[in-house]
């Protein structure tokens, strides 16, 4: 059973359902019951139009459904119109579900669950144990965003830059449960770079496709995170890392750049390095001072101040990181309690240590331990301050 081929078939096959009527829950409900039934029956009937196959069984799912429906005057007027077995359209509207999945109208805990139900085609069995909430939670959290956007009109043109949002929301995940969703992402991705010709799109995907590829170096046998600076470079994925370039090169000689083509050009910095000492860093400052620009994001400002304290030395960086502690950006986010930017104390701590303060630094990983997200972060701040306060 090609698991793939079913998950890449299935925005294709909700989007001629939706098209032939039927409303986008519904539609979604029969596509997934259409995809139960191909695991069941092609092992030992493969059919020869697996397309085909999946939208003859989805439509009469759908039909079945609605026959018990209270409209039924409305739905069967459907019946009447039910299409002879064939070729499937070829009207591929994968597009519009990914803007459809991504309505402003969603949150984006629910935009991200839907876009994997409803173009990736995973379960919501395996997208709750993927977000380690309970099937039951995710269910309903997928039935509200359904409801939400039924009433959107198919066609109606969406805003790539959200979709792209939803997609980085995914891909940052990782890995947890049995499904992949960084690897997951990056498929989709590639399916909407198939669907739409945009260079952000291309950005995206050689940005996933660059971090992914330091991905085995990334943590230790013990399961502890290991920082760029110490990754074993002959671990990484030159594959990925070749195709990432060149999708970048390709994106950035259109002369629209985004903020993922500039964060692609930061990762694919790193990547060319053969190690950390030969990393172009007066580059990747450029690079940030040119995603400031786009974003003007406290998150950016704070990687920036990083690259600023390698490449002008820390006290550089640490002048870089007391502006942007005087922002308005940053302020507002103070406001609201605890650490003003993620990871801010964790970067002073590396700055501190960098200029030889190695009291401040290891009382401020400490604290930085304190505040982390995760329990492999907090793990390995802990460690830095332990090595600090045993002298080195």
């Amino acid at each position: 059973m090609n698991e793939i081929l079913l998950r890449s078939l299935t925005p294709s096959v909700l989007g001629i359902l939706v098209r032939r009527g039927a409303d986008f829950a519904a539609a979604e409900d029969a596509v997934q019951d259409a995809l139960v039934e191909a695991v069941r029956v092609w092992p030992a009937d493969p059919p020869r139009d697996a397309k085909g196959w999946l939208v003859t069984v989805a439509w009469r799912r759908f039909l079945d459904a609605t026959r018990a429906d209270a409209a039924r005057r409305r739905r069967e007027d459907l019946v009447d119109e039910e299409p002879a077995p064939g070729p499937a359209s070829a009207v591929d509207d994968t597009l519009q579900l990914y803007f459809l999945c991504a309505h402003p109208s969603l949150t984006p805990s629910s935009a991200v669950a839907l876009t994997l139900r409803a173009v990736g085609g995973l379960t919501t069995r395996q997208i709750a144990r993927a977000y380690l909430v309970p099937e039951a939670t995710m269910a309903q959290r997928i039935s509200r965003a359904k409801r939400t956007v039924s009433g959107v009109p198919f066609d109606r043109p969406g805003d790539v830059a959200t979709v792209l949002r939803v997609l980085y929301l995914v891909f940052n995940e990782g890995y947890s449960g049995d499904v992949d969703l960084a690897a997951e992402a990056i498929r989709l991705t590639r399916q909407l770079a198939a669907a739409i010709d945009h260079p952000e799109v291309a950005g995206l995907l050689a940005l996933m496709l660059l971090h992914h590829a330091r991905r085995p170096a990334r943590t230790a046998p013990d399961g502890s995170l290991v920082p760029l600076a110490e990754q074993d470079r002959g671990r990484w994925d030159t594959e990925s890392i070749a195709e990432g370039v060149e999708i970048l090169q390709a994106a950035l000689v259109r002369d629209r750049l985004g903020e993922f083509q500039a964060q692609a050009a930061i990762a694919a910095l790193h990547a060319d390095a053969p190690t950390v000492e030969e990393t172009d860093w007066v580059q990747i400052v450029e690079w940030y001072d040119e995603l400031v620009r786009l974003t003007d994001s406290p998150v950016v400002r704070l990687n920036r101040a990083v690259a600023v304290g390698e490449a002008d030395g820390p006290r550089a960086g640490l002048a870089a990181l007391a502006a942007l502690d005087d922002s308005s950006a940053s302020s507002r986010l103070r406001s609201s309690g605890g650490d003003p930017i993620p990871r801010h104390t964790a970067v002073a701590a590396y700055l501190h240590e960098r200029d030889g303060d190695l009291t401040t630094a290891a009382r401020l990983y400490a604290e930085a331990a304190r505040k982390a997200s995760n329990l492999a972060e907090r793990d390995h701040l802990t460690r830095q301050a332990a090595r600090l306060n045993a002298g080195g």
